[in-house]
This record gives structure tokens, sequence and C-alpha cells, in this order.
């Protein structure tokens, strides 16, 4: 088990192999489909993004309403394939690592390794389990998207695993 950090830095993922099981603890960004599609649309009208996504590791998920004493409901990971579109642009701007569930195309895969970037999988059906390493919530912007606003979360020890590194081994092709 290897423990990281956050800020990720390129000596940690450097030293990731797919396969991996991790615990992230700091901060990340979360963000889904439709966050995902108005980041893309200012990016190719240059306009700047609400947000700094450079250095930073976005987790695909949107989390049930927290319960009491908790600082969030479930929050499993959300099927990545639905943010492969735009994840080489957000790459190529910074993004470092994204945490979702399931394969990612060639594109994707492609610009992780030009961008020495780290794909993570945490485990579907665990939302209740995850949630419990998210000590923190708040709102960065897109609060219109419910659920799927884009938050920064504290995390400590968030379990996952490394699907694909920075050298494109991929758990998925074993």
């Amino acid at each position: 088990m290897k423990r990281i950090t956050l800020p990720i830095k390129d000596s940690d993922i450097e030293n990731l192999k797919a396969g991996d099981s991790v615990l992230l603890s700091g901060k990340i960004i979360t963000g889904r489909d439709a966050a995902h599609k108005r980041f893309y649309d200012l990016i190719n009208s240059g306009e700047k993004l609400p947000i700094d996504i450079k250095g930073q590791i976005i987790y695909y998920v949107g989390p049930a309403p927290a319960k009491p004493g908790y600082a969030i409901g479930p929050a499993g990971p959300t099927s990545s394939y639905r943010m492969d579109k735009y994840t080489p642009i957000l790459l190529d701007m910074g993004l470092k690592g994204m945490i979702g569930k399931g394969i990612r195309n060639k594109e994707v895969i492609d610009s992780i390794i030009k961008n020495k970037a780290v794909y993570f999988v945490a485990i579907g059906g665990a939302a209740a389990l995850i949630s419990k390493s998210i000590k923190e919530a708040k709102s960065l912007c897109y609060d219109d998207l419910g659920a799927e606003a884009v938050c920064e979360y504290i995390v400590e020890d968030f379990p996952c695993i490394v699907a694909i590194d920075s050298c494109g081994n991929n758990v998925y092709d074993y």
C-alpha cells in the first residue's frame, strides 16, 4: 500500500505502477460530465476556467446528501469513459490525475503518457466506505449542477488503485 500526500508530485506519479493500491490524503477536486463539458466549452472559446486545474486530481463523483456527522453522503465513482472526450485537453492544461471507474479510450491513455499523469480507479459499490475518507467538502463552482457541482474534498486515506500509470501500463489489459 502506497500513501500519497496531495498535491501529487511528479516524482509520486513516476513511482506509481498499474495495480498499485494507494491511499490519498489532501485536496482533490470533483467533476462529472456536465462540469467537464462546461470546462471544454470555456477552453474552446478562449475563456478562463473558474478553477485552476494545474496539478490537481479530479474525482468523477456525484455524491448523495450528507448524513449527520459526515462531510458527504455515499460518494462512489462514476464511469470515466463519459469524460474521455474532455480529458486530453484538461491533461494538456496541467491536470495530473483522475479517479473514476472503468476503462479509458486510446486518446486518454496517450494523453496520460504525454503529460505524465495517472488514472486511479475507486471501487464501485463502496460509496459509503469511500465517503468515510472524505473529511470536508466545499463547492467551488457550478452549484446549479447539484450533486455534480465542482467541489473540493479534503480526503484522508482515500482508497484507490492505479489503473493506468504514467507509462501507459493498464490494469484493464491484464
